[in-house]
């Protein structure tokens, strides 16, 4: 199925009786050159590179559950790139420049949307400090721009600027940052995937891994055993789970994630904006509903719900950057399982046993890094080596120390 304004034009004529499947939900075959374990976003579009950039035109995606109902749609749907250290600038960059090109790559309508991410400072420490992160993104090839208050109160003239404890004095803009349609990445990395020849077998979940003389040889699932050369790990919150089963111990702990949306309203949030004096960040939908999420929860978790605890922190710092937010009702909330890596970056990297590759700890950098994350795990899948813009991604160097970290939090996955 193509995708085009004729095709809509005539569906729309034939009361939209012709529309195909969007992927074909198929069952596994006996064997594959490589299955990767997670259809969600990471997962999809690492087959979905692995088909189209190199060429593996025998690759699996197992999903246990449905495709779109993990975490790649539970997040507030925020692309940007605006970190610090030279290890994250050119992989997120990277990724942003694919999310640019990623509707016309797919055929899919993502509703990719550039609208803007502004970083709001309240002190002239923190004000230092987002000079400093424009200036390492300018340097390494990322936009940037220092806003002072009168350029951000035409932006967003109903921010509370003179509040005697936060008060607004500035904020950092990526304007290639916005936001895309969480659960249309994950439908449109599956169609484009399925398109070239990879099969997305959903309710199929990995019980155990078959390893002979430390070298993967298949997966044992709940639709029977799959024999394999490759397999690409890619299951988020769940990668201690699914590791464990190798003995594997990773240096993550998985957490959760609460987001928000209210009823919807007319724009007032024309892009995405955060709260310096707290971890509060909004977005405004398509739908008119007003995104918005904070902190992870603070405790260990597999579940994909939070706590009332977390939603009035959340709450009371959404009111002291804007306080009309306590005139809207709250529409739903949702959770997802967040991978807290020890020092806030991820890891994409091979493991002890041989021909089985790990993507794991985005804390919360997931799902916009997404078509980088993929691109460079098909890359590893494929080659065998890892791409340049992830070889610091180890998981090794929670051992040497050569840690990446981005908070500078230290330790602490919690923090991050």
């Amino acid at each position: 199925m193509n995708y085009n304004f004729l095709k809509l034009l005539i569906e729309g004529l034939n009361n939209n009786k012709g529309w195909l499947k969007t992927w074909e939900n198929v069952n596994p075959k006996k064997h594959y050159d490589i299955i990767v374990i997670g259809g969600g976003g990471h997962g999809l579009a690492t087959a979905f590179y692995l088909a189209s950039e190199y060429k593996e035109m025998n690759v699996a995606v197992l999903e246990r559950g449905d495709i779109g109902l993990g975490n790649v749609g539970r997040n507030t749907t925020i692309i940007r790139s605006n970190y610090l250290l030279k290890e994250n600038i050119p992989f997120y960059e990277f990724s942003l420049k694919l999310w640019e090109g990623l509707e016309k790559s797919l055929n899919y309508n993502a509703m990719v949307s550039q609208r803007g991410v502004l970083n709001i400072f309240h002190s002239d420490y923190q004000r230092d400090a987002y000079t400093r992160r424009g200036n390492s993104m300018i340097l390494n090839g990322a936009d940037a721009e220092l806003l002072n208050v009168d350029e951000i109160k035409r932006m967003y003239p109903f921010f509370d600027y003179d509040n005697a404890r936060f008060p607004v004095k500035g904020g950092l803009l990526q304007r290639r940052g916005g936001t895309v349609r969480h659960d249309a990445v994950a439908w449109g990395y599956a169609h484009a995937a399925n398109k070239l020849g990879v099969d997305i077998i959903q309710n199929c979940e990995v019980i155990n891994f078959r390893i002979k003389k430390n070298k993967v040889e298949g997966v044992d699932t709940s639709k029977g055993y799959i024999s394999c050369k490759k397999v690409g790990c890619a299951v988020a919150g769940s990668s201690s789970i699914l590791l464990s089963k190798l003995n594997m111990q990773l240096p993550i702990e998985s957490h959760v994630l609460q987001a928000f949306v209210s009823e919807s309203l007319k724009p007032v949030i024309s892009g995405v904006v955060t709260f310096g004096a707290g971890h509060f960040y909004i977005s405004q939908s398509n739908k008119g509903g007003l995104v918005f999420g904070g902190d992870i929860d603070g405790y260990n978790s597999y579940a994909q719900r939070g706590n009332l605890a977390t939603l009035e922190d959340v709450c009371e710092s959404g009111m002291a950057l804007m306080p009309m937010l306590g005139n809207c009702r709250l529409l739903r909330t949702w959770g997802g399982t967040m991978d807290m890596s020890m020092d806030g970056s991820p890891i994409i990297d091979k493991i002890h046993i041989k021909n089985i590759f790990l993507n794991a700890g985005w804390c919360y950098g997931g799902f916009k890094a997404t078509p980088a994350s993929g691109w460079c795990f098909a890359h590893l899948i494929s080659t065998g080596k890892p791409h340049k813009l992830i070889s610091d991604f180890t998981l090794n160097r929670f051992y040497d120390g050569s840690i990446i970290d981005e908070k500078g939090q230290g330790a602490q996955p919690n923090l991050h």
